[in-house]
């Protein structure tokens, strides 16, 4: 099969480059031709086919070239090193916007990439700044990668979820540790979701407007991370679950030589938070009209219930209570 039948269903005419990233067809043409900075597919009748790629990369020269860099000194470098120039960019830069870290974000999907990088989508973000660390073709990419920049979070996109994929995104999670991982689909069956879901993955449907990702992605965030550090927890994002229901509702029930009920306390709030989280996600996932007020609740819910986890595991070393399942 050849490249070009292999790809068919993801390269773009550059008209088509052209109104996703808002740079003319005419300077696109001469980033080609003058400093080679595409090179696109020839289709049987020669013409020039693009790929996902070729869009990262056009909206990455678009942004170091407005800022300074020369387009002839950059033009030619590959997309993982324009991508890093861009993050040394940011680091160098004073970003009023936020008074907070970037969260560092590791995406499975050139298409989410390209998204999630583009001006339009970041005007969304209105509580961290965002970091683009990995980005990833495939699922298979990810996973013989090494990700040495430790993300905080991993977003994949895919048209289609099943068992193998569930399996794969389970692997991928628990080798790096993720804190929290996203998923959104076109197509899946309701027991694989329910599955996911189990798994403490968070998992959205396509379509997606820009909006309702954002909120999602932001609905992971610690609404207040530098004050959450005082209590144990570092960086900005909520970790997902740590106990299950079974083991919670075990140390509801051990006796304690606590001279209050605290444990039993403990436990039943990270029950009750857990519930509220996984519902006002539900929520987030439902009725796009009330996103915002929902993704609040989801990282307010979330942060209180990464706290009081913690809580518990100063209680069990104080009590010596075996919190594994």
């Amino acid at each position: 099969m050849s490249t070009i039948q292999q790809h068919k269903n993801s390269l773009l005419r550059i008209g088509a480059i052209a109104k996703s990233t808002g740079i003319p067809v005419t300077t696109l043409r001469i980033w080609e031709t003058r400093y080679s900075a595409f090179k696109p597919f020839k289709s049987s009748g020669n013409q020039r086919l693009y790929s996902e790629n070729d869009v990262a990369k056009a909206m990455l020269l678009k942004h170091l070239s407005n800022n300074g860099h020369t387009i002839s000194l950059i033009a030619a470098l590959e997309l993982d090193e324009l991508r890093k120039l861009n993050n040394l960019m940011h680091e160098t830069q004073k970003v009023e916007r936020f008074t907070t870290q970037p969260i560092s974000i590791a995406i499975v999907g050139m298409s989410m990439a390209n998204r999630i990088e583009s001006t339009q989508f970041i005007k969304n973000l209105t509580q961290n700044e965002i970091k683009v660390t990995d980005v990833l073709q495939d699922l298979e990419a990810a996973s013989q990668h090494d990700f040495l920049s430790k993300p905080q979070v991993l977003i994949i996109k895919l048209n289609s979820l099943h068992s193998e994929a569930h399996r794969e995104i389970v692997s991928l999670v628990r080798k790096h540790k993720f804190p929290q991982t996203i998923v959104t689909y076109n197509f899946a069956p309701d027991v694989i979701i329910q599955a996911m879901k189990m798994s403490g993955l968070i998992v959205r449907r396509e379509p997606i407007t820009n909006d309702e990702l954002a909120e999602l992605l932001q609905s992971v965030f610690f609404i207040n991370h530098e004050r959450a550090k005082e209590f144990g927890t570092s960086g900005a994002v909520i970790s997902s679950r740590k106990y299950s229901d079974e083991t919670l509702t075990r140390v509801s029930g051990i006796s304690t030589n606590v001279l209050c009920e605290c444990p039993r306390h403990v436990a039943e709030l990270i029950y009750q938070l857990s519930s509220f989280e996984e519902y006002s996600l539900e929520c987030l996932n439902k009725n796009t009209d009330d996103a915002h007020l929902h993704a609040f609740l989801h990282s307010i819910s979330g942060s209180a219930r990464t706290l009081f986890e913690n809580a518990l595991e100063k209680i069990a070393q104080h009590e010596n209570i075996n919190l594994n399942d």
